[in-house]
C-alpha cells in the first residue's frame, strides 16, 4: 500500500497523537526489548521526552528549541506527510525517547519519475546501545522508503560508522561532499 500524500492544512499527517505508521512491537530474533522500545512516528509530546537533547548526541551542534520552536518545525515536517518520516524509540519505563532517525523522500526526473530516500539523524542513547536498535530503527527507515516507491535509500556516515550500515545492508558508494553555512 503506497503512502498517502495528503497535505491537509486542517490536520496534517503525523499530528494525531499516538498513530503508528506500522506495527513494530514485536520480538525480533529473539529481542524482548522490542517490546519495551517500539518503533512510532515522532509526537509533539516528544519534545518533553527528550527528543532534542537525543538529537544532542549525535551532533554537539544540537542547540535547546522552545516548546513553541519545536512546534513550528513539526508542523512543517508533518505538513510533508509520509515524505518525511522521523521515527522514534520510546523507553516504556523511563518515558525517555531513546532512538530515532529520519528519512526523507526526494522526488526525481530520474528512473521514470522514481523517489529517492535519504536517511538521517540516526542516534541511539548511549545507554541503549548494543541491543540492535539502531538496526532496527535503519530498517523501518528504509522499508519506509521502499515501500513508498523509493528505488534506492542513501545516507552518509562517518568512517566509523561504516560497519554498522553495512551490518544494515548498506554498501559503500562514491563520496560525500559537503558546503556548511
Amino acid at each position: 500500500m503506497a503512502p498517502s500524500r495528503s497535505r491537509s492544512t486542517a490536520v496534517p499527517a503525523g499530528l494525531e497523537v499516538g498513530k503508528e505508521e506500522r506495527p513494530d512491537t514485536m520480538a525480533v530474533d529473539g529481542e524482548e526489548d522490542d517490546l519495551l522500545l517500539p518503533l512510532r512516528r515522532l509526537e509533539i509530546s516528544d519534545n518533553a521526552k527528550g527528543f532534542v537533547e537525543l538529537l544532542s548526541q549525535l551532533s554537539p551542534a544540537t542547540s535547546p528549541l522552545s516548546d513553541a520552536d519545536f512546534l513550528a518545525r513539526f508542523a512543517d515536517l508533518a505538513a510533508l506527510g509520509d515524505d518525511h518520516l522521523i521515527v522514534v524509540a520510546e523507553d516504556q519505563r523511563s518515558g525517555r525517547i531513546v532512538a530515532t532517525g529520519s528519512v526523507f523522500l526526494e522526488p526525481k526526473f530520474l528512473r521514470g519519475g522514481s523517489k529517492v530516500g535519504h536517511i538521517e539523524d540516526v542516534v541511539v542513547d548511549a545507554a541503549v546501545r548494543g541491543q540492535h536498535l539502531g538496526q532496527r530503527v535503519v530498517r523501518y527507515l528504509a522499508d519506509h522508503a521502499k515501500a513508498a516507491g523509493c528505488y534506492k535509500v542513501i545516507l552518509d556516515c562517518t568512517p566509523d560508522l561504516r560497519s554498522f550500515y553495512e551490518k544494515c545492508g548498506f554498501t559503500e558508494k562514491n563520496i560525500q561532499m559537503a558546503l556548511y553555512f
